[in-house]
């Protein structure tokens, strides 16, 4: 399928990404994800090696419509935030 990332044509197909990916260690997942195999990762790592450009020439919205379009699942992995407890651990009054 023809997908534009970062204002270069590419033409993928799901089989050569899923390759492309299989041996690649997932980055912990935060913000725009993809699901391929049974891993997890961000969309940011898939299109840097996928399209081999530097991460800051593209948006997560262009790889992860390129990505959709190809029948991957697109999430977006929650933002790890401060403890919900209102108490500092170890702290007693």
């Amino acid at each position: 399928m023809r997908c534009v990332i970062a204002h270069f044509p590419f033409d993928f197909v799901k089989s050569e990404v899923e390759q492309l990916m299989s041996g690649i260690t997932p980055e912990p997942a935060v913000g725009p994800c993809a699901v391929i195999g049974r891993r997890t990762y961000p969309v940011k790592q898939v299109g840097a090696v996928i399209t081999r450009q530097d991460r800051r020439d593209f948006s997560a919205g262009e790889v992860t419509r390129a990505l959709s379009r190809l029948g991957f699942t697109c999430v977006t992995a929650p933002v790890p935030g401060a403890p919900e407890s209102s108490e500092l651990p170890g702290f007693r009054v």
